[in-house]
């Protein structure tokens, strides 16, 4: 097995397509090892030695009344989060947040809340650029198993140059890692609307194991191609997070923007985040909203 492993690794570093014979194979193996160090090698003919961050601040809707908002300033974006409240409302907080976040981008609400709510891919690409044109950065996320027409609905954003900032999963694809590849590659061209894909489950099972989310992490880096593989922070933990990203992970999501913690600057998020990345031998990078360097 690791002489086919090895094969499939050349081709992909080499840039030759994998075949779903390919896929079989390296979703049957049982050498975590192997698939971490192919995986960590496709990752880092991509993006080298730099692993991104994003230090986010949560808005929860409905926003507390008063004329002034409020947050960590070192956050690197603000995410309204909550239902989607329909559209006058939705344009009204995004407003009001933007205005009082400047210069760092905001994200608000997933896309399947939107779909649902909209009705109609034609209904829903006028809200999106609706939103982008109150000045909405992103969509927070979509979630690939929740929306009723994935495709459509990327390609909507995309026709609305409002970018989605991160395709997620809630919940662990039935077929296994393999089909929640297979998932993602029937997007095509639509799938380019996210920034970044994060492969773990939101809702993982009862227990959840480690083995089964580096071989997903590895998979999804090696099988394909989207601008980012991402890890939660606040979701999976530092030890999780750390270890997905030797497995082709290459950025990571929520990072605390409190800095002044009771356990004194070297136990801040920050210099957390900065270390547990740095134990991969990898080059922390702080970026915004937009997936800016910052």
């Amino acid at each position: 097995m690791t002489a086919i492993l090895d094969d499939i690794a050349a081709r992909r570093l080499a840039g030759q397509p994998l075949t779903a014979a390919d896929a079989e194979a390296l979703a049957a193996s049982y050498d975590i090892v192997t698939l971490g160090m192919i995986a960590d090698e496709v990752r880092r003919a991509r993006h080298g030695r730099a692993t991104t961050f994003v230090r986010v601040t949560d808005l929860q809707l409905p926003l507390p009344d008063g004329d002034v908002i409020s947050w960590p300033p070192a956050a690197g974006e603000v995410r309204i989060t909550g239902a989607f409240p329909g559209m006058e409302d939705a344009i009204a907080a995004v407003r009001r947040v933007t205005a009082a976040a400047g210069a760092v981008p905001v994200t608000a609400f997933s896309l399947q809340d939107l779909e649902s709510a909209a009705g109609t891919t034609e209904r829903l690409a006028s809200w999106l650029a609706a939103l982008r044109d109150a000045g909405l950065a992103a969509i927070a996320q979509a979630a690939l198993d929740r929306l009723a027409s994935p495709a459509p609905c990327l390609a909507a954003a995309a026709a609305a140059a409002l970018p989605v900032a991160r395709l997620v999963v809630e919940s662990p694809d039935s077929a296994g890692p393999l089909g929640l590849v297979r998932r993602f590659a029937a997007l095509g061209e639509a799938a380019e609307a996210a920034l970044a894909f994060a492969p773990l489950p939101r809702r993982p099972p009862e227990p959840s194991t480690g083995y089964a989310d580096v071989k997903t992490v590895a998979l999804s880096r090696i099988l394909l191609d989207p601008p980012h593989i991402q890890v939660d922070w606040a979701l999976h933990g530092p030890k999780l997070a750390q270890v997905a990203l030797t497995f082709g992970a290459d950025d990571v999501d929520r990072v605390s923007p409190v800095d002044d913690v009771a356990e004194g600057r070297r136990r801040a998020p920050l210099e957390e985040i900065r270390r547990n990345i740095r134990a991969g031998s990898l080059d922390p990078v702080e970026r915004d909203g937009r997936f800016e360097t910052v």
